[in-house]
């Protein structure tokens, strides 16, 4: 039992030192190249990788996907929302109305939703807080 605990100490030692090893490696390439340096780590340093990063966590969302259901059923404050939609597409409503559920006040998510329903809706006459107060009592 002890032999095989100074073999795990010894295992991770070495593991230790490998990455150790690697990452004075990359100081040291960074000091001799500069910011160029990332060229030898990154495959697709010049890609969109940096504007695309997180999208795969935003499309597989589970409660994205109950925005959507729900703004596209027959539910009366979901059709009454995609009369008065503007030119913007509905994903990007799901998007944002999932962005408004995650904060934790009740408040600030009523407030926050008013103000996407504002952004999103064409209709001077249509009252924001009494459609966001039901738009969040059904999502919630």
């Amino acid at each position: 039992m002890l032999n095989q605990t100074t073999m795990n100490s010894i295992t991770q030692v070495d593991e230790f030192a490998e990455l150790l090893a690697a990452a004075r490696k990359m100081q040291e390439d960074w000091l001799e190249y500069g910011v160029n340096y990332v060229h030898l780590y990154v495959e697709d340093v010049d890609g969109d990788w940096l504007e695309t990063w997180g999208n795969d966590e935003i499309l597989s969302s589970p409660l994205l996907d109950t925005i959507k259901e729900f703004l596209i059923s027959n539910d009366d404050v979901a059709m009454e929302i995609r009369n008065h939609l503007a030119d913007k597409p509905l994903f990007d409503l799901a998007v944002d109305l999932e962005e408004c559920l995650r904060i934790t006040r009740v408040d600030d998510q009523l407030s926050a939703i008013q103000e996407i329903l504002f952004r999103y809706l064409h209709s001077c006459n249509l009252e924001l807080s009494d459609l966001a107060d039901s738009l969040l009592t059904k999502l919630l």
